[in-house]
């Protein structure tokens, strides 16, 4: 029931162009391209881990900020901090992508790497909020790794690999935003968590939440050095006004009905999956601030009163369990139901599993931990399946000469809803905390009662008439 590339046309190379270099070693290597797509996971990683590393620790970083006047509003600050990485995100996007396309995809990952090795060790010293928030969206402006990571995991392998490029992009994406928290639970206030090493007259003392971040600074310093081995993948013909496109477009489902002429914005395959994948983020990133906010404020406030270390023991366990399904069940599964269908059955069992989650506040326990444990593992693996769905219509839609801007649009628009994520569910958070007896969905059911209604916003979006693909691509 997968969808079929059509026969590979006979390829025309140029000399001295890094994109036809790769065709010729495509052609002669039909088999998957494990360095590369090593290469393509280590970068993603490095680029995601300060994403959401923060999460562990925002409530009590916003706590020793002394910005909240009650303990009530620390939500709302702590959703504007964790908005302002995607509002740079947002700003820079489009032209990251754009850039991507004039100069090459392998300069603006370099870039953007280099980027977190700065500005997220800066983070780690912020002593003021002001500072926390104008380092994040500065690292988020910088960071213009989504969009050409995306087209460059397409352009390196053969068209029957593209499923498996474009998810080892989402699991390495969803593994750093699982682990950062992870690092970030384990490693922030150090001298409260682990007195006997550290001392609070220390550097990390100090500097609470320094130490996560150097961590993952360091991690990306490594993998900076390893991107001089990454080849570049765009076309560089010189002296051939109309040559054709013989790269990865000529061999993906998309060739014959895609124009690079054509709008971008007049293309509505592609528009409508990013319109799609923008509900699915915009859930996504609610859905993780929410959890890391309701799982580690107290239960007379509707939450679990977690540690900070048990929230990034959960999220550690949730990403241990997104890796097993990336690599053993999401091929089968897209091989067997395609990208629109396996969207719209991860949207639909997402539902039951969200309006779960407010009854686990009655449980303790061992109970608690199995459920919690088994919800988050299965919410992670359906949200990762919905959004690898729609990034590879959007690749799908577009050819190579525009692939770089398309996934620049899509990162622009999504980083605007990965905006409203946080700042939105740290408003709804902090105003549920205070409408505990309510008649009508009191407290935390109201905050999982809206997240249904957005995941069902995106379920409708994939359906026609709204969902568009190219009339030559296999929805069965």
């Amino acid at each position: 029931m997968g969808e079929e590339a059509p026969p590979t046309p006979p390829a025309l190379y140029v000399d001295g162009c890094p994109g036809c270099a790769i065709e010729r070693k495509k052609e002669a290597n039909k088999g998957i391209p494990y360095k590369e797509f090593f290469f393509v996971a280590v970068t993603t990683v490095a680029s995601a881990l300060p994403i959401s590393s923060l999460f562990p620790f925002l409530y009590y970083m916003i706590e020793d900020l002394h910005v909240a006047k009650t303990e009530q509003d620390i939500g709302l600050y702590a959703g504007f901090l964790g908005a302002s990485y995607f509002v740079g995100r947002f700003l820079a996007s489009l032209f990251w992508g754009v850039v991507a396309d004039r100069i090459g995809r392998k300069p603006i990952i370099i870039f953007s790497v280099f980027s977190v090795v700065i500005f997220n060790t800066l983070f780690g010293l912020s002593m003021k909020y002001w500072m926390a928030i104008t380092t994040r969206l500065i690292l988020g402006a910088l960071n213009g790794m989504l969009a050409p990571i995306k087209a460059y995991s397409i352009e390196i392998c053969r068209p029957e690999h593209h499923a498996l490029g474009l998810s080892i992009v989402s699991t390495a994406w969803g593994i750093g935003l699982v682990v950062g928290p992870s690092i970030g639970g384990y490693l922030a206030r150090p001298a409260q968590q682990y007195p006997n090493m550290f001392s609070d007259e220390s550097i990390f003392g100090r500097f609470p939440y320094l130490l996560p971040c150097l961590c993952i600074s360091l991690f990306a310093a490594v993998v900076l050095v390893s991107c001089i081995w990454l080849p570049e993948t765009l076309h560089k013909h010189k002296n051939i006004d109309n040559e054709i496109e013989m790269s990865s477009d000529s061999r993906n489902p998309q060739t014959e009905e895609v124009h690079g002429d054509k709008s971008l914005y007049k293309n509505w395959p592609l528009m409508s999956s990013i319109i799609a994948y923008c509900v699915f983020t915009l859930h996504d990133t609610a859905y993780s601030e929410i959890l890391s906010l309701w799982t580690i404020s107290d239960r007379k406030y509707g939450g679990l009163s977690f540690s900070s270390k048990e929230v990034g023991q959960l999220l550690a366990v949730a990403g241990g369990g997104l890796i097993v399904y990336q690599l053993f069940i999401y091929r089968p599964v897209h091989k067997f139901l395609g990208c629109v269908n396996s969207c719209r059955a991860s949207s639909a069992l997402t539902i039951p599993i969200l309006a779960a989650y407010p009854f686990m506040t009655h449980l303790y326990g061992y109970r608690l931990g199995l459920a919690l444990y088994f919800a988050a593992i299965v919410k992670g693996a359906l949200g990762i399946t919905a959004l690898t769905g729609t990034s590879l219509l959007q690749n799908y839609a577009v050819p190579q000469s525009q692939r770089g801007a398309a996934n620049g649009i899509a990162a622009t628009a999504m980083s605007f809803f990965k905006a409203i994520g946080p700042a939105g569910a740290g408003a709804l958070f902090s105003w549920a905390q205070k409408r505990q007896h309510a008649a009508f969905f009191p407290g935390d059911q109201m905050v999982f009662f809206i997240l249904n209604i957005v995941q069902c916003i995106g379920l409708v979006l994939t359906f026609k008439p709204f969902l568009a693909v190219p009339d030559h691509y296999d929805l069965k």
